[in-house]
């Protein structure tokens, strides 16, 4: 195959980075007013972009690009409104993008006339294709091009009142480029601008087409760093691309490289394929214990105002940020992240551990997301899950298995997922409430005869709409009204299986029993729930002969 080549290695056979571990977060920069904002099939006008610039540092972003005002009269008058309105945050700094284009610095410098802060951005496209096809120029030419550029903007500096301006230089498409040139035309920039220690460029090295595995482009950072003589007076900056799917792990590779910044936008919007995700890289850094600096606590309001901003669906499967992210479906997941939480939640647990889940949903804003969803793939565990979260009810393994074959006969039937809502609803129906023959209303101890050790109970009951007392005896109330049940109306029913707890907190509690009975055959289960637990128990066993006369039987094993 000739029309496709690999991309040519890196020849760094020490390469340091592998070994480095991320511990600290990088400098973030969001460039979604620009670089997202020209991928958008229909642009942000003013007021989108200052609804997107409030939300950008209420996440905590201290430097923003704002624009390229030069070259867009909206991005001009959108600078004017923020600096003349006086809506930058003093711990923020305005980035704004220019060619090396005299003109255009010119123009730049106007718009950031009054801002405290800002960094001015040059950039010139230095790529062995780029100057081969588009300019057709030579490196010294395209050098001059930036130095030029560099020294326009440092003699325009000197001339802004009250104002900090700082530097940052792109070589357009870093990737593409000869890293002894990429080396050489940044120096040549730093010749003209003089960075210090004290006073940084920023010298921001972008995979404006990402052509390489993420690998090369660390390789590529590394020895960008150790060839360049400003190392120590510059801060390296990383603005991945993501043309080849792996934008994030290029930028993350980058860093343990040894660069110090990222560019990038919310959910990584971009031309083509798109720009870093800081979404998703912020939440990495916080799954490893190291605080972004960005807040991302309500992911949910966050990813709206986006779509928003950009008429852009973020994507149901997103890392943190997608509506299904934090979704199991599959009856083996569901069943593991159900323990993963009992567990948590029995031993007081602070490291976060729950199978599936890379971070709890609760610190990102998801705490009222289903983490669960039902559908024909689900298990018992999730359905249990679900069942406990919206009733509080904690089902014997049994029953589990058997409730978790009815749910599923309704999925298979209708090819849908059933909602929280709609289990709980379908387990109350089943067996809270079942339609059925017997009722229960009361019930009255009554004194024993011939000085049994039996107690006995007299039963006020609805038996096929028809009021009714019966008599028994048993141990308990609950043995006595199966006993008297059986008497009565000559069903015979033993009850196998009893369990029950307290569903709420509190001398007002409600209690559930949980009853499962054999009758002519059958095991069948029933559910009661009241505040006491008697009652919650022979509600159950109501329950359990209803259905059981209904000709249903608990599915067996699992």
């Amino acid at each position: 195959m000739t029309k496709y080549q690999p991309f040519p290695m890196i020849d760094l056979p020490d390469r340091t980075w592998p070994s480095n571990t991320l511990e600290r977060p990088p400098i973030w920069c969001s460039v979604d007013l620009r670089d997202g904002n020209q991928a958008l099939i229909n642009p942000m006008g003013t007021a989108k972009k200052l609804k997107m610039f409030q939300a950008l540092v209420e996440i905590g972003f201290k430097e923003i690009e704002v624009g390229f005002p030069a070259a867009s009269e909206t991005d001009f008058s959108f600078l004017r409104q923020l600096i003349d309105e006086n809506l930058i945050p003093d711990d923020v700094v305005i980035q704004v993008l220019t060619q090396a284009r005299q003109p255009l610095i010119e123009r730049t410098f106007e718009a950031i006339q009054g801002a405290k802060q800002s960094i001015v951005h040059l950039y010139n496209s230095t790529s062995t294709l780029q100057r081969r096809v588009v300019f057709r120029a030579e490196k010294p030419e395209i050098t001059k091009i930036a130095a030029e550029g560099a020294q326009i903007i440092k003699d325009l500096a000197v001339q802004v009142q009250d104002s900090v301006v700082r530097y940052q230089y792109s070589p357009e498409s870093f990737t593409g480029t000869e890293l002894n040139y990429a080396v050489e035309i940044c120096e040549a920039v730093c010749e003209v601008w003089e960075p210090t220690k004290e006073n940084k460029t920023i010298i921001n090295l972008p995979s404006t087409v990402e052509l390489a595995p993420p690998n090369v482009y660390a390789d590529q950072i590394e020895l960008f760093c150790r060839k360049f003589r400003h190392r120590d007076e510059c801060i390296i900056s990383l603005h991945t691309h993501n043309d080849r799917g792996t934008g994030l792990a290029s930028s993350e590779l980058g860093m343990m490289a040894g660069a110090d910044r990222v560019e990038g936008t919310l959910f990584g919007n971009g031309e083509r394929t798109g720009n870093l995700d800081i979404v998703t890289m912020a939440l990495n850094y916080f799954t490893q214990g190291i605080d972004s600096g960005l807040d991302f606590s309500n992911i949910k309001e966050i990813r709206q105002m986006a779509e928003y901003c950009t008429e852009l669906k973020v994507p149901e499967r997103q890392p943190y940020s997608g509506d299904l992210v934090f979704t199991a479906f599959s009856g083996s997941h569901q069943d593991a992240i159900k323990k993963g939480f009992e567990a948590m939640k029995a031993t007081g647990q602070e490291l976060f551990e729950v199978p599936y889940l890379t971070v709890d949903p609760a610190d990102i804003g998801r705490q009222y997301d289903p983490v669960i969803r039902v559908n024909s793939q689900s298990g018992k565990g999730g359905i249990a899950f679900l069942v406990e979260s919206e009733l509080g009810f904690r089902l014997p393994r049994q029953l589990q298995i058997s409730f978790s074959k009815l749910v599923q006969e309704v999925t298979d039937k209708s090819g849908k997922e059933m909602s929280a809502v709609e289990i709980a609803n379908f387990f109350t129906n089943t067996y809270l409430e079942p339609q059925g023959t017997l009722a229960y209303l009361s019930h009255t101890p009554v004194a024993s005869a011939d000085n049994s050790s039996l107690e006995r109970f007299e039963f006020v009951v609805r038996w096929e709409s028809k009021s009714e007392i019966i008599l028994g005896e048993g141990t308990g109330p609950l043995d006595a009204f199966v006993n008297a049940i059986g008497e009565t109306f000559e069903i015979a029913c033993d009850v196998k299986d009893y369990s029950e707890h307290s569903l709420e907190s509190g001398s007002d509690s409600y209690a559930a029993a949980y009853v499962l009975i054999s009758s002519e055959g059958r095991e069948v289960y029933g559910v009661g729930k009241h505040q006491s637990i008697v009652k919650a128990s022979i509600g159950g066993v109501v329950s359990a002969i209803n259905r059981s006369m209904a000709k249903v039987a608990e599915v067996q094993g699992g």
